[in-house]
């Protein structure tokens, strides 16, 4: 649509999508969470189950077979809580998990051979172990271990002598089994956010495109629901914070994914990006809403603005998942900004220039998520509004001329 074409005819046409070609990708993409979302979850931390199973083996291996532990279960155990740690984390929770074992054996040994054993000084020791964990580090992993450490010390010390250091080798053995077990069966980086961005685009575009037909019919309800859901997207976002993460975690440790860091970059610095974009899409429909009930003028650009901003994600996905980058995405971006100008010279309301300052901010976080720095991002949009704007006070012989 041309930049002064009347935006009468699109607003007719918005209700069946913008163009067959968006329509069939944004199909395709688009469905319910649900048991969906929960069958992703699971597929992406189906290798977590694996990982945490092979370095469990390890780890009793190494500390029964060749360093002769008659019982090793803190091996396997440590092993264990390593990989099940935040994924990503695996290299903090490892130096908390020594931390707390360090804690509760010193508080244990020394408080022990003052005061006996019994339940007050099991209570006692376990208490300031904790404490003197949390002096060390705040993760619940301390806490956890040095609380375990601390009853282990207290209860078994007076009938089995020497569980200090096998206590330690095997928290040692079981954290370096991990992360070895990381590095060679290791997550793919790109799939494991792949599979956690699906669920988060489908929704987020069924919204956009939900909340631009309510816009175009007045009907605050419609909006209303679609500012909702996109308030409702925190499960999904950290599932692709933790899916960035694992994969981070991969092409750090595992030779095998090195090659796969330029790819992971970029999926890294969309996410970071779309995150931003999808507060401000909350934003942005909050006040729509109001705008919608507070019988406001809407002009049709607005409603074109988002559902351009749902198709330029569409493509960003498809785009992204072939691997086939082309600038159609971006253009779809700057054609949401330029209907925003439209709209914004056509009048609107209070909530409605504020609707149209929350679009200029989605495309430029969009625009970073696409490799745009900050300053580059922020010109581009401000020079394409103010560009619009002015083709917009020409009149029609003058735009047809120009």
């Amino acid at each position: 649509m041309a930049a002064g074409e009347d935006d009468s005819g699109w607003a007719h046409r918005a209700g069946g999508r913008v163009q067959a070609g968006v329509a069939s990708t944004v199909g395709s993409l688009s469905q319910r969470i649900g048991w969906r979302e929960r069958r992703r979850s699971l597929e992406l931390y189906a290798i977590l189950a694996v990982q945490a199973g092979v370095a469990a083996a390890i780890a009793w291996t190494l500390a029964h077979e060749l360093l002769n532990h008659p019982s090793p279960v803190f091996a396997p155990s440590a092993a264990v809580g390593t990989i099940a740690a935040a994924i990503g984390r695996r290299t903090r929770r490892t130096v908390e998990l020594l931390v707390g074992v360090l804690a509760g054996l010193l508080v244990g040994d020394a408080l022990i051979m003052v005061i006996g054993t019994g339940p007050w000084q099991i209570g006692t020791v376990v208490t300031l172990a904790i404490l003197l964990a949390l002096t060390m580090s705040r993760g619940g992993a301390v806490v956890t271990q040095a609380g375990g450490t601390a009853v282990l010390i207290a209860t078994l010390s007076p009938i089995q002598r020497g569980l200090e250091v096998p206590r330690v080798i095997d928290a040692v053995i079981g954290a370096i089994s991990a992360v070895v077990v990381v590095a060679v069966l290791p997550v793919n980086p790109v799939r494991i956010i792949q599979r956690a961005a699906r669920p988060l685009f489908s929704t987020l575009i069924e919204h956009l495109h939900n909340a631009a037909d309510g816009m175009s019919q007045g009907d605050a309800a419609v909006v209303a629901a679609a500012r909702d859901g996109l308030y409702g997207l925190s499960p999904q976002l950290t599932l692709l914070n933790d899916a960035v993460s694992g994969a981070r975690e991969a092409v750090a440790v595992s030779p095998a994914r090195w090659h796969r860091r330029g790819e992971f970059e970029h999926y890294e610095r969309g996410t970071r990006y779309l995150d931003l974009a999808v507060g401000g899409g909350q934003e942005m429909l909050r006040r729509a809403a109001t705008a919608v009930r507070d019988e406001e003028p809407i002009p049709a650009g607005l409603a074109a603005a988002v559902h351009y901003f749902g198709d330029a994600l569409a493509l960003l996905q498809v785009e992204a998942e072939s691997g086939h980058h082309t600038n159609r995405s971006e253009q779809l971006i700057l054609k949401a900004v330029d209907r925003a100008a439209e709209a914004y010279d056509e009048g609107v309301g209070f909530s409605g220039s504020v609707v149209v300052a929350q679009i200029r901010t989605v495309a430029t976080d969009l625009l970073r998520s696409l490799g745009c720095h900050e300053e580059e991002a922020v010109a581009v949009i401000r020079r394409r509004f103010e560009a619009q704007r002015r083709a917009s006070e020409k009149s029609p012989a003058e735009r047809k001329a120009a």
